[in-house]
């Protein structure tokens, strides 16, 4: 009997790349670290110790459990109004990972749209699209943000809403590039000599080839919400009291840095942990997706 031969199938973009990321340590080791937040964000109810506005005057400023005068019942403290800071903590993840989701994720499918229909169909439309994203570019994200924060007043619907007025730009900027690249290829020719509509040739033969690099600036750029969120919160813009906010409860720490320091370092470190995974995350993403790094 002959033996049949089995070829195999060559590896689709999207597993090879994620048998590069696996390959990266540091990368996979920073998305276990994200995948903990946010494990910890879904669970607060059940894993908070006390109730993150339970507010007792006779802990006021009670240092972590390891210092003298801690409880192990309050691991990390207390901050000046005797609330638990590590329910905080776990609480406050919740507010950072929400609106760092939804702005990304909205931010995303706008600027991923805005960007095909500018770098395909060209002309008035890409001028209109690269106007408007040039006049947003030219405002610091910061300043932009606080001038409608201070229109629309506080709240998590209005940060949510004032970082997506700025943040698809950045996605759409990426998108525009790699459409105007892709818009050349010979499948979308093809796609257009037999008479497909714009819309068709966008979304089903341009957005599968663009979908890794969006993947890659948003997983960075919810690094930079967060700090925007951190940034809204810490300047009283943001998410309201009693809902605790990493960013507030830094703010609530800084009259105390000498005498209390606690307060604000472990919102402050839990931002610095959570940030830095991103990136790194990012990064590896980068590394494992672009064609171009791994081009023979």
């Amino acid at each position: 009997m002959s033996a049949l031969a089995i070829e195999e199938r060559p590896l689709s973009p999207l597993r090879l790349g994620l048998i590069r990321f696996a390959a990266n340590k540091t990368a996979l080791g920073s998305a276990a670290v994200i995948l903990a937040f946010i494990v910890i964000a879904l669970a607060a109810p059940l894993i908070a110790p006390h109730d993150p506005a339970e507010a007792d005057l006779f802990r006021r400023l009670q240092p972590p459990a390891w210092a003298e005068g801690g409880e192990w019942g309050f691991l990390l403290g207390c901050d000046g109004l005797g609330r638990d800071i590590l329910s905080r903590l776990i609480w406050g993840a919740r507010v950072s990972l929400l609106v760092a989701g939804l702005v990304i994720a909205i931010a995303a499918a706008i600027g991923t749209l805005a960007g095909l229909a500018a770098g395909y169909l060209r002309g008035w439309t890409d001028t209109l699209i690269s106007r408007l994203v040039d006049t947003l570019l030219g405002f610091p994200y910061l300043v932009f943000a606080i001038g409608l924060m201070a229109m629309m007043g506080p709240g998590l619907h209005n940060i949510v809403l004032a970082l997506v007025y700025k943040e698809w730009v950045f996605t759409c900027r990426v998108v525009r590039g790699e459409t105007l690249a892709a818009r050349e290829q010979d499948y979308v020719e093809a796609a257009r000599a037999v008479g497909c509509r714009p819309a068709r040739i966008m979304l089903r033969e341009i957005l599968p080839n663009v979908l890794s690099p969006v993947l890659v600036v948003a997983t960075f750029r919810m690094a930079y919400v967060i700090i925007m969120e951190a940034s809204l919160s810490f300047l009283g813009l943001g998410v309201q009291p009693p809902t605790p906010s990493w960013g507030s409860m830094v703010a609530d720490g800084r009259d105390f840095l000498v005498d209390a320091w606690w307060v604000s370092t472990v919102p402050g470190l839990a931002i610095l942990a959570l940030v830095l995974s991103i990136n790194l995350a990012s990064q590896g993403l980068r590394d494992a997706f672009d064609p171009r790094l791994h081009t023979s």
